[in-house]
């Protein structure tokens, strides 16, 4: 049985990371916090982020700006950037 987490995008028990997805306090929270479907959502929602804004990963201010949506996307925040032209999948 693998490793359960309660994960705060969703509210209730599932399937936890296999690893923390940094180093430090921010990737053991993350572990201890996130579910592995959450953090395979926002791998996706984060790459369409990059794309269709042509972000640059290794500026400093792309990386706030991740780290921000990040948070928001997690904490189910309305203000969560979109894509420009983008719409949910029905």
């Amino acid at each position: 049985m693998s490793k359960q987490v309660f994960c705060r995008k969703y509210q209730k028990e599932m399937d936890a990371l296999d690893f923390a997805p940094f180093p430090g306090a921010k990737g053991e929270a993350l572990f201890n916090s996130v579910s592995k479907q959450a953090w395979q959502e926002w791998l996706k929602h984060q790459t369409t982020l990059i794309n269709e804004k042509r972000l640059n990963v290794f500026e400093p201010e792309t990386k706030v700006f991740l780290e921000e949506q990040r948070e928001k996307f997690f904490n189910n925040d309305d203000a969560v950037e979109k894509a420009e032209g983008w719409t949910p999948e029905a």
